[in-house]
C-alpha cells in the first residue's frame, strides 16, 4: 500500500494510516468502475449532452433516465397540452425517449411538462435536465421551457482565474437598492464596476441554480441544470461571466450539491414515482434540520447526474469554479449536528460518510481536468483531514476550505464580551489555527451572519446609532468605536485568517441591519432584501470611509502580495490589548484598547532595517483622527540579547501596517551595551517623531512632564514590556500558520 504525502503533514494522521488508505482505495476503485483504468472522468460527465431536449437536423430528441416509471409522456405548448399523445419510449437501464420529427416541433419559449405512470398513479414532473424553468405568475405553478440555444460569442478564451482570491459573495437579487429583484444585466451593468472599483478580483454568486422559494437563498435546489429564470435568461447570465472575465475578475458559482429541494412537482425529487431515484430511501434521505432531501453519493447514475452538472456550469457558461455549499453535512452520517469536532476518531470512524467523501474527490479531479486553473471552496466547518490537499497526496482535493470559526469568533466577541474581555490570544488562535498545507478563505462575515435574526458586524457595533448619527458632521462615540473596529477586525481578519479572502457584497461600507427575503413575516417585503448603495455614494455620510478603507486594505494586500506569506507572531499583550506579527514583507501593529495610546511602544521586528507606515487605521480619510504620519521614519535598533526592535506611537483603536524601506543608515548611533541607553536614545527620537498624544493618553504626564523624566518614563516602558514567558518574541516569533489545530 502507498504512503500517501498527507501522512509527512500532520503525525497525527499515522494513527489513523489505514482510514487515510481507505479513502484513497474507495476513490481509486469508484473511478475504475466509472472510467476504466485509463479513462477520463471528463468523458464520463456527459449527461447534459445526451439527457434532456436537443435539437438535431430535421427534430428533436428528449431522453429522460427513470428507472422506476413504467410510462412516460412528454405535454405542453406543442401538443396542447394533450398528456397521452407523447409517448416515449423504453429503452435499456431505465432510459426512455422521444424523437420529434420538424425543426419546428418544439421552439425557445415552449412550455413543457412530463407526466410520469408509477404505481398506477400519474404524476405530473418536470424533465430533469431543465435548462430553464419560468413560475407563471397567475398560477404560480412552473413548467420547463425549451430553449434551442445558439452559439454565445465567447471573448475570454484568454482569461485565467485569480491567483489569490479576494472574493466578493453577491446574490443577484438582492444586489440592486430598487424594492424588487434584480436581474444579471443589471448586476453586470451595476455591480461589476463596483466589485473592480473596490479591489476585489474574484465574485462568488449565489442563488443561481433554479429554487422555487426566493427566501432560501438559492439552498433549496430544484433545477441543476437551469439558471435562475427570476434573474433574466441564460444567455443574459453568460454576459455577466463574460463582461467579468473581460474585467479580469474571477466567477465562482455556489453549487448546491450537497442536498435538494424535497418539491415533486417542480423538482428532482420522486421524478420517477420512487424516494430512492437520486436519494437515500426512507428516513436516511431526509435532513431532519433542513427538511430536504440527501443524495445517495454511492449510486453511480447520482455520481453520473452531480459530476455532469459540474461539468454543464463549466462549459456552458465558463464559470472558474465552485464554492460548494453543506460539505461538512455531506462528509458525516449525522451531518455534524451537534458534533463537537475535537478528536481525530471523529473524523474517521463509521460517522464518516465515505462515499461522500469520495464524491467530493471525484468532483475536484474531473474540474482540474476541465479546467486546471479552477478554484474549489468548501464550506466545511469540521476541520476534516486532507479537504485541501491534492487528492494524489491523499486529501479530498479543495484548493481552500472557508473559515467559518472566524465569523463565528467575531459575532460572539461582539455579543458577548466587552472591549476590556477582548483576548489577543484568543483572536491569535481563531485566525491562524489551520491544518498545514491547507489554504483557507477567511471573513469576518458573510451573508450567513446577516441572516434575519442576526445582523452585520457594524450593527453590532452600532446598532440604532446607526440611523441617526452616520453623518460625518455629527460626532457620536458609539459611532466613533464602531467605525474603529470596523476597521480592525476586518483588517485582522483578512491579514492572518487565510490565503484568500471573502466579503459580502455590501458589508465593505458597513451595511446596516440585517437580510429578510419578502415572506409572510415581513408582509412580502424588500426592504431588507436590497442593497443600500446610495449610503456609501453620499459624501456626507461615514459609509465612504469604511469603503475607502476597504479598498486601501486590497491595495496593500495586493501590492505586497500579502496572503502568500508566512505568518509570525511577534508580540501578544493582553492588558495592553496589543498585538503584532508579521506576514510577509509587512509587519502589524493593533491596539485594541479601548483608551490607551502608546508613544514608544517597543514593537518586535525581524530584521534590522528602517520602516514606515503604509497602511493606518486612523487616517481621517478614513475616519480616524489621523495621528499617524505616513513620513515617519522608524529605524530599527539590536538589544543587547540579540533582539531587534522599533518604537512606535500606537494610538488606542488604530492598527498600522509597515514595510521595511531601507537597511540601518551606517551613520546611525549603534546601540549602547547598556538596556539604559538604548532606551532613552531610542525614546527621544520616537518622541521627535510621533504626534502629540491626544487626551485619552493622560495629557498630565506627556505634556507637562519634565524631559529628563519623561525620558525616564520611557525608558521604563521599554524595559517594562519584556513580557511575561508566553508573551516572549523568542517563543511567539516560531509560531506560523503550520498548525494542525482547527477553526
Amino acid at each position: 500500500m502507498a504512503s500517501y504525502k498527507i501522512l509527512e503533514y500532520d503525525s497525527l494522521l499515522h494513527l489513523y494510516e489505514g482510514d487515510i488508505n481507505l479513502r484513497m482505495y474507495n476513490y481509486e476503485s469508484k473511478k475504475q468502475e466509472l472510467v476504466g483504468n485509463s479513462g477520463k472522468l471528463s468523458d464520463f460527465a456527459n449527461g447534459h449532452e445526451y439527457f434532456g431536449f436537443h435539437h438535431v437536423e430535421g427534430g428533436w430528441y428528449y431522453r429522460e433516465w427513470a428507472p422506476g416509471a413504467e410510462e412516460i409522456f412528454l405535454m405542453g405548448d406543442f401538443n396542447n397540452w394533450n398528456r397521452f399523445s407523447h409517448p416515449m419510449k423504453a429503452l435499456e437501464n431505465g432510459v426512455f425517449e422521444l424523437y420529434l420529427e420538424g425543426d419546428d416541433a418544439l421552439w425557445t419559449g415552449c412550455k413543457v411538462k412530463v407526466v410520469v405512470v408509477h404505481d398506477n398513479q400519474l404524476l405530473e414532473r418536470l424533465p430533469l435536465y431543465s435548462t430553464r424553468v419560468v413560475q407563471d405568475p397567475v398560477t404560480y405553478v412552473w413548467s420547463t421551457e425549451i430553449v434551442d440555444y445558439e452559439a454565445f460569442d465567447w471573448t475570454d478564451e484568454a482569461f485565467a482565474p485569480a491567483k489569490v482570491p479576494f472574493i466578493y459573495e453577491c446574490h443577484i437579487g438582492m444586489a440592486q437598492e430598487k424594492y424588487g429583484i434584480g436581474t444579471y444585466t443589471e448586476f453586470k451593468d451595476n455591480i461589476l464596476p463596483r466589485v473592480k472599483e473596490q479591489g476585489y478580483n474574484t465574485i462568488q454568486i449565489m442563488a443561481v441554480m433554479e429554487h422555487p422559494y426566493y427566501g432560501s437563498f438559492g439552498y433549496q435546489v430544484t433545477n441543476f441544470f437551469a439558471a435562475s429564470s427570476r434573474f433574466g435568461t441564460g444567455k443574459e447570465l453568460k454576459e455577466l461571466v463574460n463582461t467579468a472575465h473581460e474585467m479580469g475578475i474571477t466567477v465562482l458559482l455556489d453549487v448546491v450539491h450537497s442536498h435538494a429541494a424535497k418539491n415533486t412537482n417542480e423538482g428532482i425529487n420522486e421524478f420517477d414515482g420512487t424516494d430512492y431515484q437520486f436519494f437515500h430511501a426512507g428516513a436516511k434521505g431526509n435532513h431532519r434540520e433542513w427538511d430536504t432531501k440527501l443524495f445517495n453519493y454511492g449510486k453511480n447514475e447520482v455520481i453520473h447526474f452531480l459530476l455532469s452538472n459540474l461539468k454543464y456550469w463549466m462549459t456552458e457558461y465558463h464559470f472558474d469554479g465552485f464554492r460548494f455549499d453543506g460539505v461538512t453535512s455531506m462528509i458525516y452520517q449525522d451531518h455534524a449536528l451537534g458534533t463537537c469536532f475535537d478528536n481525530y476518531d471523529k473524523y474517521f470512524s463509521m460517522n464518516t460518510d465515505t462515499e461522500a467523501v469520495t464524491y467530493l474527490q471525484l468532483a475536484n479531479d474531473l474540474i482540474r481536468e476541465v479546467n486546471p486553473k479552477a478554484i474549489t471552496i468548501a464550506e466545511d466547518m469540521s476541520g476534516m483531514p486532507g479537504m485541501c490537499i491534492p487528492v494524489a497526496e491523499g486529501g479530498i482535493g479543495f484548493d481552500y476550505r472557508l473559515a467559518m470559526g472566524t465569523p463565528d469568533m467575531w459575532i460572539k466577541t461582539l455579543k458577548n464580551s466587552s472591549d476590556e474581555e477582548w483576548s489577543m490570544w484568543n483572536i491569535w488562535h481563531e485566525l491562524t489555527g489551520r491544518r498545514y498545507k491547507e489554504k483557507c478563505i477567511g471573513y469576518a462575515e458573510s451573508h450567513d451572519q446577516a441572516l434575519v435574526g442576526d445582523k452585520t458586524i457594524m450593527f453590532w457595533l452600532c446598532d440604532q446609532e446607526m440611523y441617526w448619527s452616520m453623518a460625518k458632521n455629527i460626532q457620536n462615540m458609539v459611532i466613533d468605536r464602531g467605525i474603529a473596529l470596523h476597521k480592525m477586525i476586518r483588517l485582522v481578519t483578512m491579514s492572518l485568517a487565510g490565503e484568500g479572502y471573502l466579503n459580502f457584497m455590501g458589508n465593505e461600507f458597513g451595511h446596516p441591519e440585517w437580510i429578510d427575503f419578502p415572506r409572510e413575516g415581513n408582509n412580502w417585503s424588500y426592504h431588507y432584501c436590497r442593497r443600500q448603495w446610495s449610503l456609501v455614494e453620499n459624501h456626507d455620510l461615514k459609509y465612504e470611509w469604511l469603503n475607502d478603507f476597504d479598498k486601501a486594505m486590497l491595495r496593500t494586500a495586493k501590492q505586497f502580495d500579502l496572503l502568500e506569506g508566512d505568518t509570525h507572531n511577534l508580540w501578544i499583550q493582553e492588558k495592553d490589548k496589543i498585538l503584532m506579527y508579521e506576514r510577509g514583507s509587512l509587519t502589524f501593529a493593533f491596539n485594541f484598547h479601548s483608551s490607551r495610546s502608546f508613544a514608544g511602544y517597543f514593537m518586535p521586528v525581524s530584521h534590522e532595517g528602517v520602516y514606515r507606515v503604509v497602511l493606518s487605521t486612523d487616517d481621517v480619510q478614513f475616519g480616524g483622527q489621523g495621528r499617524i504620519s505616513k513620513e515617519t521614519l522608524y529605524t530599527s535598533e539590536r538589544h543587547y540579547d540579540g533582539r531587534i526592535s522599533i518604537l512606535i506611537y500606537l494610538p488606542s483603536r488604530t492598527a498600522v501596517v509597515l514595510e521595511r524601506v531601507g537597511d540601518v543608515p551606517e551613520t546611525a548611533p549603534k546601540a549602547e551595551k547598556t538596556r539604559k541607553t538604548t532606551a532613552r536614545r531610542s525614546t527621544r527620537k520616537t518622541e521627535q517623531l510621533a504626534e502629540t498624544p491626544v487626551t485619552e493618553e493622560k495629557p498630565k504626564r506627556t505634556r507637562k512632564a519634565p524631559a529628563k523624566k519623561a525620558e525616564e518614563a520611557a525608558e521604563v516602558k521599554a524595559e517594562a514590556e519584556t513580557p511575561k514567558t508566553e508573551e516572549k518574541p523568542k517563543r511567539t516569533r516560531k509560531a506560523t500558520t503550520k498548525k494542525t489545530s482547527e477553526e
